[in-house]
């Protein structure tokens, strides 16, 4: 087996240079987008706090991965092929860890910092979490090693999904052709998965592949009349990046406070979608959509609902 490189931190110089690239263009009227100061340094500190606490506990999720590969069916040497297959099998993957983290609100604690954002730039790709390797996510990626792939192989892959997604965090990227946006996850597709209108939510899963949201169920194109509005429906106000990583684990907590002894409302609130609540006090996206819809029934049954 050879040895991986880590895909993202060899492509920190080219994160750099094209952040610079942009932010120069956005701020010259060269191209779409907007840029806040604040937001951004926000985001790029997010960013680096990502990579170290990658650094500090990435031997959790990777002693899961070597564990489950010791049950491994079968055993597959590296090759261009096989990569390729695990790139197809991790990106499925990968689409299902996405969509439990917007519909788990555990995961969701963990995955709220990346749209935390109201800015929609290349530095919004860099706004990652902080708790990954102790969030237990890593188990939805076990069957890649349980059919053979072995974990550094597997996570070279990720790493490649992952630095994918960087391009497509623009607005300076209208659509691209038709077959490409059939296919492939792209700035427009994804501009909807980060918008915070009742239409976007929880659409536009993929990670390279937007065909496993046209699949089951969860695609919604980007609409002429409705330009995305970023961030979370109860937007943060702060740019203090503790707060940014942790918010949602605090929220969780007083939730779990206000329950009292009444633990056997915890399993819903650690497992539901994020918004449950016991007394149905805060809304889920579904509610969200559903008052949507009671306040402009002409749009039921159009894209998003």
């Amino acid at each position: 087996m050879p040895n991986f490189p880590d895909p993202t931190l060899l492509a920190i110089p080219a994160f750099i240079f094209f952040v610079a690239l942009e932010w120069w263009a956005v701020a010259r009227k060269r191209a779409r987008g907007t840029y806040d100061t604040k937001d951004a340094w926000t985001s790029m500190t997010m960013g680096l706090g990502s990579a170290v606490s990658g650094a500090l506990f990435g031997f959790i999720a990777g002693a899961m991965a070597l564990y489950a590969w010791q049950f491994r069916l079968f055993e597959i040497e590296f090759s261009w092929l096989a990569l390729g297959g695990l790139m197809v099998l991790n990106d499925f993957l990968y689409y299902w860890k996405h969509r439990f983290m917007h519909r788990v609100r555990w995961f969701w604690a963990n995955h709220v910092v990346h749209h935390s954002s109201n800015q929609y730039n290349l530095t919004t790709a860099l706004r990652q979490p902080w708790t990954g390797p102790i969030s237990g996510l890593v188990l939805i990626g076990t069957p890649q090693m349980l059919l053979g792939f072995h974990p550094a192989m597997v996570a070279f892959a990720g790493g490649l999904n992952l630095l994918y997604q960087f391009w497509i965090h623009t607005e300076a990227i209208d659509r691209l052709p038709r077959p490409v946006e059939y296919v492939f996850n792209t700035p427009s597709h994804h501009r909807v998965h980060h918008g915070r209108n009742a239409r976007y939510l929880d659409a536009n899963y993929g990670g390279i592949l937007i065909i496993w949201d046209r699949m089951f169920g969860s695609f919604v194109p980007e609409l002429e009349r409705e330009k995305p509005d970023y961030g979370l429906v109860s937007q943060l106000t702060t740019h203090n990046p503790l707060i940014v990583a942790t918010h949602e684990y605090g929220a969780l907590l007083k939730d779990l406070w206000t329950d009292g002894y009444r633990i056997w409302h915890w399993p819903g609130r650690f497992f539901g979608p994020p918004g449950w609540s016991p007394d149905g006090a805060h809304q889920t996206s579904k509610a969200f959509k559903r008052e949507y819809l009671e306040a402009h029934p002409e749009e039921r049954g159009t894209e998003g609902f």
